[in-house]
């Protein structure tokens, strides 16, 4: 790439500027000339020589970045990749991650259910410290990402860090092609138990099939809980379809962007798949997004109980922009509001009912929950400003963590004690759907009281009919 490129492309952004407001052109003209004299001093005088390509690519995505944690470039591998997860496939360890720039650590958001890193222990908010012996620190995130894929049936050792354990320690796991069955349904005697895990282009049609299964095991289903929790979002469109399977009419959720006057809004069409069966929603800390949208749609109507606690906050909506011969920019081009009009960006959506799910710590151990509001640079809520972010990672979305005695530069990247095995997992949340599952335990109590409400009062008009 010769000079003549960055002269070329800072000409062309230049000619691009609007023939208005000369004073605040020639500034960015200015700003434009500075890039392109660091640009050339790099390439010159860096010790070692650089990919002109990359550094380009670095400075878009700092740009973009430099926004807010949802704004980022994708280049072309990354662009494909996102494609590949939104069609509800891809290989890999099945995890969920962000990069802690204060750490220079990759972070996990969550792990998808049944995936090999679910399966191997790995925990929302775990670091990840090395990648087959090689550290993580200087490595961007796509770079982590790309080292943690590959062939199927291929094993990997990754060197985690855990919050309440002294010591980092190895996971040993073997790479699948994952195939994300969004939907997973169970029935719970004659209530109906469905987890959506997220929300790709397969979630509305799995939705439906979760249902007409759920009608054939419970025989005559009585309830319906609707599990979100660690849900990170996904397809705006899924997320409104899903609202829609449960709403006979009314609003799901509008958007507006920076001019006021474009005001897109989402509305349901008749019909509801369980025929207005009562409904639980189950939310923690680690549903963003989408899961937020349905949720807040549901309670808004008063369609469903939204029950556990407070949701991430996540309330902006992404447009992902090809950029031809390239990758794609994913730009924040709006926030979403539910049916009542609240924001909920930095705010998150507050259970009807708050249950908190135990979780076995050691003594001393304090679990905080960590949402949108925690994220430098998040937007604010137009409607309620919030208080000023905490210095936290710029993506994550886990639903806790647990500071405890040993923090996370206590123990040196990849030391571990010599002899020593594995410590234990420190507060691991029960298996969603499982008997342990206090939360759900809780809403299959409260749709059992419904239902024998209904009974009773059935009985009762009966008898005096």
């Amino acid at each position: 790439m010769r000079r003549g490129f960055v002269t070329g492309l800072v000409s062309l952004v230049v000619l691009s500027l609007p023939l208005v407001g000369s004073a605040a052109n020639r500034d960015s003209y200015n700003q434009l000339n500075l890039f392109g004299e660091v640009f050339e001093r790099i390439r010159r005088d860096y010790v070692e020589p650089v990919d002109d390509e990359k550094l380009i690519e670095a400075a878009i995505n700092g740009m973009l970045q430099s926004l807010d944690p949802h704004s980022s470039y994708l280049d072309a591998k990354g662009y494909r990749d996102m494609q590949v997860q939104t069609r509800g496939e891809f290989g890999g360890l099945g995890i969920e991650v962000t990069m802690d720039t204060q750490l220079g650590l990759v972070r996990v958001i969550s792990p998808i259910d049944g995936s090999p890193a679910d399966k191997a222990g790995v925990k929302p908010n775990d670091l990840i410290v090395a990648i087959d012996g090689e550290q993580v620190q200087g490595l961007t995130l796509a770079d982590a990402v790309e080292r943690m894929r590959g062939p199927a049936g291929s094993n990997i050792v990754v060197t985690l860090r855990r919050e309440g354990l002294a010591q980092d320690f190895d996971v040993n796991i073997t790479r699948a092609v994952i195939p994300v069955d969004a939907v997973r349904v169970e029935a719970k005697g004659s209530i109906g138990y469905m987890r959506v895990r997220s929300f790709n282009e397969r979630t509305d049609e799995q939705l439906e099939d979760g249902i007409a299964k759920l009608e054939r095991e419970t025989g005559h289903m009585t309830g319906l809980i609707l599990d979100l929790r660690n849900n990170p979002g996904g397809l705006l469109d899924q997320a409104v379809a899903v609202s829609d399977a449960f709403l006979e009419q009314g609003e799901i959720v509008s958007t507006r962007g920076r001019d006021p006057q474009a005001v897109q809004r989402f509305n349901a069409r008749a019909g509801d798949v369980i025929h207005g069966l009562p409904m639980v929603v189950l939310i923690n800390g680690g549903s963003a997004s989408a899961s937020e949208i349905v949720a807040g749609a549901l309670q808004d109507h008063g369609r469903a109980v939204v029950l556990g606690t407070k949701s991430f906050g996540k309330g902006s909506v992404q447009t992902l922009i090809p950029l031809p011969g390239h990758g794609a920019m994913r730009l924040t081009t709006s926030r979403y509001y539910p049916p009542s009009g609240r924001s909920i960006q930095a705010k998150g959506i507050g259970p009807d009912v708050v249950v908190d799910q135990p979780i076995v710590s050691p003594l001393g151990v304090v679990i905080h929950p960590r949402s949108e509001a925690d994220l430098r640079g998040h937007l604010e809520n137009d409607q309620e400003p919030t208080t000023p972010a905490t210095a936290l990672p710029d993506d994550a979305k886990p639903e806790q963590v647990q500071p405890g005695a040993a923090k996370p530069g206590d123990a040196k990247p990849g030391a571990t004690a010599p002899g020593a095995q594995p410590a234990a997992p420190v507060g691991n949340p029960p298996v969603p759907g499982s008997d342990e599952d206090y939360q759900l335990q809780r809403a299959l109590e409260l749709l059992r009281g419904v239902a024998l409400f209904n009974r009773q009062r059935d009985n009762a008009l009966a008898l005096n009919g």
